[in-house]
């Protein structure tokens, strides 16, 4: 799952691709680079200056609008408001993804009503509110008992099971030492059922790991993904999508799930060296 950020304030991009061309040039991009899925975002998680419903919609539908003409790649919407997600659901998204865990009582009724799957993410309260420092007496049990709460929810307003997807949320209103230990019981959150993304690139718990500034962290976030991977993710979210590609196949071939690109080394019998 690449990413594209139609913000000013990213994260990571720091409003690289706001401009709409920029978003919809880099959406292609990763669709030609081997992504599988896009997933577009208007506003970001963490703090910062309050968005509208409509400015929201305006940041994101025109994107998914002109993605959904020009590509068959997967289109998710990074949002935690129902309205936004139902425009964007009209517009060509057939994912949800929803950083709040169902939080808008309304989001589980838009998914019933549609075709769209949705990602079910762990976090603590609202996005973009300043909150206090996390606390877990076990980050895994907790986020285990959330998702699968926040599941049940979406089942009983008639969700169908085949379009649930839970993400444990790294830092997501949690430490470095809770991203670590989620990472390292990632399995026991795989356990739940549905299929498991992942959201680990260039986060902070790799940059504070790792004493690595943003611009220095694929590399932690490559281990990062790989280790996910082995514990049971089936979508990563990831920003560059080359070296995750290469990686992700890589390790899909080494746990025998994918067949090598070619067979040359060391298979005529003249060049065996």
């Amino acid at each position: 799952m690449a990413v594209v950020n139609r913000t000013p304030d990213s994260f990571f991009d720091e409003g690289a691709t706001f401009a709409l061309d920029r978003a919809v040039a880099a959406a292609g991009r990763a669709a030609e680079l081997g992504a599988d899925w896009v997933d577009v975002g208007g506003v970001p998680f963490g703090r910062g200056p309050s968005v509208s419903v409509p400015e929201e919609i305006e940041r994101v539908v025109p994107v998914v609008e002109r993605i959904a003409e020009t590509s068959d790649v997967v289109i998710s919407v990074d949002t935690n408001r129902a309205s936004v997600a139902a425009a964007a659901i009209a517009a060509g998204a057939s994912v949800v993804n929803d950083t709040s865990g169902l939080g808008d009582p309304e989001m589980a009724r838009v998914i019933a009503d549609s075709d769209a799957h949705v990602v079910i993410t762990h976090s603590v309260g609202p996005p973009r509110v300043e909150k206090p420092a996390a606390r877990f007496d076990d980050v895994v049990r907790e986020v285990r008992d959330f998702l699968l709460a926040r599941t049940e929810r979406a089942i009983d307003a008639g969700v169908p099971e085949n379009r649930i997807i839970v993400d444990p949320g790294h830092d997501l209103d949690k430490n470095t030492a809770h991203s670590l230990e989620l990472t390292r019981r990632l399995a026991e959150i795989a356990e739940i059922g549905p299929p498991l993304l992942v959201a680990v690139s260039n986060k902070d718990f790799i940059g504070e790991t790792l004493d690595r500034a943003k611009e220095m962290r694929l590399a932690g976030s490559l281990a990062a993904m790989v280790s996910s991977i082995e514990r049971g993710a089936r979508i990563v979210r990831m920003h560059d999508v080359a070296a995750a590609v290469d990686a992700a196949r890589m390790t899909e071939a080494i746990l025998g799930w994918r067949e090598p690109a070619r067979m040359e080394h060391n298979t005529h019998p003249t060049r065996n060296v």
